[in-house]
């Protein structure tokens, strides 16, 4: 049973009322926050009296198209301060600078060579990376807000702690004492499914669906939960290694060890297995380990009709909707999203045929009720999900939005009581 602080509750609806304004893109009224949250009008006024005070809206002007007095408008203060969001990957080490708006200000992109990569080598990159972003956005250190990391694998988040990188065999690896030795801001660290998740909650397919999953697929495959609006972690932050459940019984072997596990069938090495049981001589097999170059590869000869290439997408694509038939029984959301490297190359083709599959493995009530969909973010899911790390965490800053005082509750009572009279 989860027991929740009145804190707790409070700070979970400070990110519901301020997702709004990222799913609305536009300015907000009271009322409209109110309508849209479920949450009374007076503790709408309440939260965003305390996102005022914080510098994290401000007024927009006035509202009166709907007759009577003009309502306040709020908007997100961009330049509040800036949010740091690192995608660390097996191949590459992504960085980016975002205004609170959300807002890209500058990238960096670094790669990792393959093999023993060291705790110590990926924190330079990610130093370098923050260090870059920065220069090239004119900002000083001081005005980040927190930095978001998406670590690979299983991650103690309140430690800090790579518990197990699958990719490089890292065993509870200190991540952010490492960082924090370099980077005197304050650290946030989760994984991939975590930050994709959290990425579809707060700007993508998600923001208004209570009930979501979301699939990630490149060269490890997981889905991240959401379930009555809030993320999903489980027990140990384990939640979500969907990749390692089994689907064929006796299958291929996993890089986990074990055999027919999801992610060795849709993941990407998985892709190039299927690829070489159907064309054992075919050239993208020689792209050895270049994941993006295999997959764009397959769109563009699917795109032409090549019957190799559609043949791969389609054993796939009935791979990944039989696994994911299992997801929407269990979880009976009202989206499933698929997102990440696989999905951005291979698209509505792979969505087609996962959704064929997927009607044979349903049970009909979840499935009617499902949407499933391909992410409509850009290619920067999971650093953009890092980032909404950094942006949680200060929104959860317990000095910066400690319990009310008196005279703020007193003077916000007397707004929602002159609001409800004068705006409504």
């Amino acid at each position: 049973m989860v027991n929740r602080s009145a804190q707790d509750i409070r700070c979970l609806n400070r990110f519901e009322v301020l997702r709004r304004f990222y799913a609305a893109a536009d300015a907000r009224t009271r009322q409209d926050l109110a309508a849209e949250t479920g949450l009374s009008f007076a503790t709408v006024a309440n939260l965003t009296a305390e996102l005022l005070d914080a510098g994290v809206l401000m007024e927009a002007g006035r509202d009166g198209s709907s007759g009577g007095r003009p309502r306040t408008l709020l908007t997100v203060n961009a330049d509040r301060g800036a949010l740091v969001g690192v995608d660390v990957a097996e191949t590459s080490v992504r960085t980016e600078l975002f205004d609170l708006a959300l807002r890209e200000l500058a990238v960096d992109e670094r790669p990792l060579a393959p093999g023993d990569v060291t705790p110590d080598h990926v924190t330079q990159q990610i130093v370098a990376g923050v260090t870059a972003v920065l220069a090239s956005a004119g900002l000083h250190q001081d005005s980040v807000l927190g930095v978001g990391i998406s670590i690979p694998g299983l991650v103690e988040r309140d430690r800090g702690v790579s518990a197990y990188s699958p990719y490089w065999a890292w065993r509870d690896v200190p991540m952010r004492d490492l960082l924090l030795d370099r980077i005197d801001l304050p650290i946030h660290l989760d994984n991939p499914l975590k930050a994709s998740t959290l990425a579809e909650m707060w700007f993508g397919a998600g923001r208004e669906a209570d009930d979501l999953v979301v699939v990630t697929l490149r060269s490890g495959v997981g889905a991240g939960f959401a379930l009555g609006g809030a993320l999903y972690r489980g027990t140990t932050n384990s939640a979500g290694e969907w990749g390692h459940t089994c689907l064929v019984f006796g299958g291929r072997k996993c890089r986990c060890g074990r055999l027919g596990c999801v992610e060795a069938y849709v993941g990407t090495p998985g892709i190039a297995e299927t690829l070489r049981g159907v064309a054992p001589d075919d050239p993208l097999l020689a792209s050895d380990g270049d994941d993006s170059a295999l997959l764009a590869g397959l769109a563009a000869r699917a795109a032409n009709k090549d019957g190799v290439a559609i043949e791969v997408i389609r054993q796939t694509g009935a791979y990944l909707g039989a696994a994911v038939g299992n997801l929407v029984n269990l979880f009976n959301p009202e989206v499933l999203v698929l997102g990440d490297q696989i999905a951005d190359h291979l698209g509505e083709l792979l969505l087609s045929e996962t959704r064929a599959t997927l009607a044979d493995h349903a049970l009909a009530q979840p499935l009617r009720a499902v949407s499933v969909r391909v992410s409509p973010l850009p290619h920067d899911a999971v650093s953009r999900g890092a980032a909404a790390f950094a942006l949680e965490g200060f929104l959860d800053d317990r000095e910066l939005f400690g319990p009310v005082s008196r005279s703020r509750t007193a003077r916000t009572r007397a707004k929602a009581g002159a609001g409800a009279g004068a705006e409504e």
